[in-house]
């Protein structure tokens, strides 16, 4: 969908992309660029970087890139439409009239509408319905009034039919509702039955205010016991948190995860503002990473049982995987943080927080279960999975410190429970590049799915990149181009879209940005366009560069079968290697 090209100017000058990217990521300054933790994939060292000359943002690790809109669309999982509208909103700018919503955006209109009419209704039902056991069960909770109109806590009543009654009357239609799973397809496979009843409902809301999701509990026996909304265009499990909209204005760079929605609601009640939980499945990367734009500490409050300590060990991977502190609080005498807080209150929940133990003490702790360290054989096995535990931890000062720890509790030589956990990590990084090889060895020789031509013709792939990028720093000098070449020159199908994109827009604009490919191309798209500026920044490409580059091109076209396999390899890099570095 176009919009004006006035328009979008002002869009990026309101919506620097420094700026934006920072409310996400936690960026340091690097010369006029700034580099961070990359947001859309897990790792240590940062390789994400956002350049304020093109305004664009290009990831070394993962390639996702592009301008302040594919960033927005990316974040905030939102079609080309709704991301302008976000960031119109953000800069104080008014939408063009004229600009028309495309389908997928007006659905996702429609679903957000339906679930903030779904949320008000299963609200009144609650309050003032005639079936008063959601009120019943709350109260019997001990949640406060205040507590359940902050969460917009709800009911939904028996009848099978009384939600997608009340949206009927509204002009919402069976395929609107179906799309925001609120009411589930009769077996008829024409009539539609609502998906919650006899359930105390939660809605989930987004980091801008929208609900996009329920999840429903039983009251009495039956199963499921939890009923969640499936993912939808507006909602992905795997990339929210439940009260994350109130946890993120927590002052507080330290997180608190919970395993359910009642924890947490007892949790925020009892005055600790900074508590999230998953929605109805494990912790993903993805919530991991999005916990680490809000906080530096995690805090895991999961319940005691098993299946909470298993989960627990699960977070403690992917949480140290997105660079987060993590530490796990030891509760005694209380199955849950809701029940500990009913019968200890508020002050020994913070020193019982303020008292949580490091994940690695509590990974140590874990090697003790169903052994008998009294016994030789016992202690054995225990080293043994102390080892495996210690050759995790990658900094060597901090794995130092539980070295000296470990020895010292089992007694055993300093030395030689190092030299036993440097081998298990010699043995793992083995491993590791093993699989790399074998994954490797296991795809063609060149595989790329965006440009599968570079498998048979690199050179020319090369020298396409080439002209793109030179072309994103001299846009003026598209006129050249097009006078030595055609667009059938390019033997990329995805490179030539790129490059007929280009000179459509570029002759109308003042300046080349990366903008004007967002509403053209998609997200995986908009990454490998910006990687072509991102991985030739600091080269400088000539305007004898430029002629050599075409040169390829219009030899391959002339005489692709002769000149297939004419060049050398080294052909392409002695043009590259007439290039000098700034």
């Amino acid at each position: 969908m176009a919009f004006p090209d006035e328009f979008l100017y002002q869009l990026k000058l309101a919506n620097p992309v420094d700026s934006v990217i920072s409310s996400y990521v936690n960026l340091k300054r690097s010369g006029h660029d700034a580099v961070g933790l990359c947001p859309f994939h897990s790792e240590k060292t940062p390789s994400f970087h956002v350049y304020n000359d093109t305004q664009s943002f290009y990831c070394f690790g993962c390639g996702a890139g592009g301008d302040v809109i594919t960033f927005i669309k990316r974040i905030e999982n939102l079609e080309y439409i709704e991301a302008v509208k976000l960031l119109a909103q953000r800069g104080g700018l008014d939408v063009p009239e004229d600009s028309r919503d495309n389908k997928a955006a007006m659905l996702k209109k429609r679903i957000y509408e339906i679930n903030r009419e779904t949320a008000n209704f299963y609200f009144r039902q609650l309050v003032s319905g005639a079936d008063k056991r959601g009120l019943q069960y709350f109260a019997g909770r001990k949640l406060r009034p205040e507590t359940i109109k902050k969460y917009g806590l709800g009911y939904a009543p028996s009848g099978w039919h009384t939600l997608s009654t009340h949206l009927h009357s509204l002009g919402f239609t069976n395929r609107e509702m179906l799309a925001a799973d609120v009411v589930r397809l009769g077996k008829d496979e024409k009539s539609v039955y609502d998906t919650f009843r006899e359930r105390v409902i939660f809605p989930i809301i987004d980091l801008r205010g929208n609900v996009i999701a329920f999840g429903g509990r039983i009251l009495g026996d039956g199963s499921p016991k939890y009923l969640n909304t499936s993912e939808t265009p507006v909602f992905q499990k795997k990339r929210n948190l439940f009260s994350l909209n109130f946890a993120k204005n927590s002052p507080l760079k330290r997180m608190i995860l919970a395993e359910g929605y009642m924890d947490v609601i007892a949790i925020n009640q009892a005055g600790f503002e900074n508590v999230v939980a998953t929605l109805g499945t494990s912790l993903t990367g993805e919530q991991a990473r999005i916990l680490k734009t809000y906080a530096d500490d995690v805090i895991i409050a999961y319940d005691s049982d098993s299946a909470g300590q298993k989960a627990t060990q699960r977070a403690i991977n992917l949480l140290s995987e997105a660079g987060l502190n993590t530490r796990i609080i030891k509760m005694e005498g209380a199955k849950d943080p809701d029940e500990f807080l009913k019968k200890f209150g508020p002050h020994r929940f913070k020193l019982l927080l303020d008292n949580s133990d490091g994940a690695i003490n509590f990974e140590l702790a874990k090697c003790k279960e169903g052994l008998d360290t009294e016994t030789d054989t016992g202690k054995v096995e225990l080293l043994k999975r102390s080892v495996k535990v210690l050759s995790m931890i990658y900094n060597r000062l901090e794995r130092d410190v539980y070295i000296s720890r470990v020895a010292r509790e089992n007694d055993i030589s300093i030395d030689i429970l190092r030299a036993q956990i440097d081998s298990e990590i010699k043995k793992r990084r083995n491993s590791e590049k093993k699989s790399e090889w074998t994954a490797i060895k296991s795809k063609p020789y060149y595989s790329d799915p965006l440009v599968p031509e570079a498998s048979k013709a690199l050179k020319e792939v090369k020298a396409e990149e080439g002209i793109l990028a030179y072309l994103f720093r001299y846009p003026d000098k598209i006129e050249t181009v097009m006078s030595s070449m055609t667009d059938d020159c390019f033997i990329t199908e995805f490179y030539r879209r790129v490059y007929n994109v280009l000179c459509m827009k570029i002759q109308n604009i003042n300046a080349f940005s990366f903008s004007i490919f967002s509403d053209e191309f998609n997200n995986e798209e908009m990454g490998r366009i910006t990687g072509i500026e991102a991985k030739n920044k600091e080269i400088v490409i000539t305007e004898q560069n430029l002629h050599d580059y075409i040169k390829i091109l219009l030899d391959y076209k002339n005489n692709p079968i002769k000149n297939k396999d004419s060049y050398s390899d080294d052909d392409l890099l002695n043009i590259v290697s007439s290039k000098k570095r700034k």
